[in-house]
């Protein structure tokens, strides 16, 4: 069944005491004209709280208006927020990390400029493709059934994300150079859950010495992500796979 988010200035009651909700925007041209959805048809809602909505449409066109019929708590939302910290990286590769994430569970993706990164953006430049970047989000969010938006942030310098992912209850740089902790013994240290997680994935050269020392010496745990070196835009799906595993399945 197709899936929209909404905000709660979205939400309303009728004067029969009725729960509705009105689509607006793009959403709501996406209904009309290429879903072509009509009176009666059903779609989900989400309030991007973690609350989903079986609605009914009652109307269509420039805005479109449905009733509520029955609505629960999303289950398809992590039990932790994980934050990935992505250097920036050639062509559309940044795309695809951006979808694979959402769809893998992730809560935020923030653009990193790293030593080796090919790709030097300014923040302003980043800005441009950030409009592009969130629609991905978006789009994946919807497709894979997410029961809130993820926020694909504005970019940071290397030292700034350092600083922001060692926040995080578990903070994971991801260095293919670190030959002592790995990614599940890092997960196997925490006799809970963590309510957040944050993890650093590097561009096609991975990271210096140098950032690495300033990763660990900020807070972050450095670990290996195994035998094998992985592409950059497969790691980070490969890390959210692994916390899902081990917190979520």
């Amino acid at each position: 069944m197709p899936r929209f988010f909404i905000t709660s200035a979205q939400t309303g009651v009728t004067d029969g005491g009725k729960k509705t909700v009105i689509i607006l925007g793009d959403d709501a041209s996406h209904i009309t004209k290429s879903l072509r959805m009509k009176e009666g048809d059903g779609l989900v809602v989400c309030d991007m709280a973690g609350v989903e909505y079986d609605c009914v449409i009652t109307s269509v066109g420039e805005s479109v208006s449905a009733d509520v019929i029955s609505e629960r708590k999303s289950d398809s939302e992590p039990p932790y927020k994980a934050v990935l910290y992505q250097a920036l990286i050639k062509g559309d590769k940044f795309d695809t990390v951006v979808q694979k994430a959402v769809e893998c569970g992730v809560s935020k993706i923030v653009p990193v400029l790293t030593e080796r990164c090919v790709v030097r953006l300014t923040k302003q430049e980043c800005e441009k493709k950030r409009a592009r970047w969130q629609r991905i989000a978006d789009e994946a969010a919807k497709q894979c059934g997410r029961g809130a938006l993820v926020e694909v942030c504005p970019m940071m310098t290397f030292r700034e994300a350092v600083a922001a992912a060692a926040e995080a209850d578990l903070s994971l740089f991801c260095y293919e150079a670190e030959n002592g902790t790995t990614l599940k013994s890092a997960l196997k240290e925490h006799d809970r859950i963590p309510d957040t997680v944050s993890f650093m994935i590097g561009s096609e050269g991975g990271f210096s010495v140098s950032e690495a020392e300033t990763a660990k010496n900020a807070g972050m745990t450095p670990v290996g992500l195994g035998k094998r070196i992985l592409r950059t835009e497969t790691a980070s799906g490969f890390v959210l796979s692994c916390l899902a595993y081990e917190y979520e399945l």
